[in-house]
């Protein structure tokens, strides 16, 4: 199969190969999201603290972090398609460790595969989102995305419902056997499904310097890296806050009230993908744009009414919409970012890596210092508040450089 292949798909469409990829994708992505459950329950067996699961999860992020700052230069010796083999084939590595040491777990092994699976987690996410356009061309990048919002949030669905029947029929040991077969699966695909890993292209002297020069980068896509990086500090806040509301206002079913709530984003999620394509698939840049701020604002205002103390039916509601809006928002934003040239896309979406992990890891520090004293509603009202100031300050920045431009 050549690199040609996806370039013979129509224009407006990914094409049949990007599909297959884009299901073991899907099943990847289950296998994550299985085990970020089976991780943590597995964590506090091994630590025996509350304390030792939050470093081993801040551990996790640090390592994200650290291999999306390091994405582009990666990507400067190996193309994106070796690099998220090679991603796949190591977390396949540390997932089989893992499996095999369950029985008498050791501290340091078990902090070596946290490490590996965020570094591994993050440089295939970079590699992917830069990739897109080399694989299908960019007039299907939208299309493309959102085929991946779709293929990730049932992959949560999945991943979360199926821990915990997994975990009790098999134990750790088959969560973590489960998920190194899921990036098998992955990493065959993308063996098979060969694509164009770079521009062979040699990029201008000025815009090609090593780190994280910035020249060539549009202002306006800085903005969205630090709207992006204020809105996963803000989202970590209801992640935080919900098991606490949960408890609060479902002392005997907390658990079940997770699941509906989970369950109603997800479905959101799952729109997203539709109600983009019915809009034309957002092609200009300033729709993009527009797109990801609004959708931003929308997202961190619904989540906050979600902790109000809703009836069921209207929390469900207003969580299927700030679902909706989280995966429009992430099609704008992977998309606006898509159209930057070559040279600097994997740089730029290593940057967005770290700038997301970062902030989420901010998060979690800061609301879980202020749900000690303030209720939940407070805490997610605040940081999503200023996600929704963050969010407005794009528009009008961005509003009026167009007019003025």
């Amino acid at each position: 199969m050549s690199a040609a292949s996806y370039q013979s798909a129509p224009a407006s469409t990914p094409g049949a190969r990007f599909a297959c990829l884009v299901v073991a994708y899907g099943v990847s992505a289950c296998g994550n999201y299985l085990n970020l459950v089976a991780l943590a329950l597995f964590s506090y067996q091994a630590t025996g603290s509350g304390l030792g699961v939050g470093l081993l999860a801040a551990l996790r992020l640090a390592a994200g972090a650290l291999a999306g700052f390091a994405a582009g230069a990666l990507v400067k010796r190996f193309d994106r398609r070796r690099l998220m083999i090679g991603a796949d084939l190591a977390q396949v590595a540390a997932m089989t460790v893992l499996a095999a040491t369950t029985r008498a777990p050791a501290i340091v092994l078990l902090g070596g595969a946290v490490a590996v699976m965020g570094a591994g987690n993050s440089l295939f996410t970079v590699a992917l989102r830069s990739a897109v356009p080399d694989m299908v061309g960019s007039a299907a990048r939208v299309r493309a995305n959102g085929l991946l919002v779709t293929a990730k949030s049932v992959a949560m669905v999945v991943g979360f419902a199926g821990a915990g029947p997994l975990i009790g029929l098999g134990g750790f040991a088959a969560a973590f056997a489960f998920n190194a077969a899921t990036f098998v699966v992955s990493a065959v695909a993308l063996v098979l499904l060969r694509f164009r890993g770079h521009d062979d292209t040699t990029p201008p002297p000025d815009k090609a310097v090593g780190g994280y020069a910035l020249a060539g980068i549009a202002p306006v896509v800085l903005l969205m890296l630090v709207l992006r990086g204020v809105d996963a500090l803000a989202s970590s806040s209801h992640n935080i806050a919900l098991p606490v509301f949960a408890s609060t206002v479902r002392p005997d079913g907390a658990a079940a009230f997770m699941s509906y709530f989970w369950v109603a984003w997800a479905v959101g999620v799952l729109c997203a993908h539709r109600v983009v394509t019915k809009w034309g698939g957002l092609g200009t840049a300033d729709r993009l744009q527009r797109t990801f701020g609004l959708a931003t604002c929308l997202m961190a205002v619904s989540f906050t009414l979600a902790f109000t103390g809703l009836p069921a039916l209207a929390m469900a509601c207003v969580v299927l919409v700030a679902g909706l809006a989280d995966g429009i928002t992430e099609i704008a934003y992977v998309s606006r970012l898509q159209e930057a040239p070559d040279h600097l896309r994997t740089r730029l979406f290593g940057l967005s890596a770290t700038v997301e992990t970062s902030g989420f890891a901010v998060g979690m520090a800061v609301a879980g210092g202020l749900l000690e004293v303030l209720p939940a509603v407070a805490v997610v009202g605040l940081m999503h508040g200023l996600a929704t100031c963050a969010a407005i300050a794009f528009l009008f920045v961005t509003t009026t450089r167009r007019r003025t431009g």
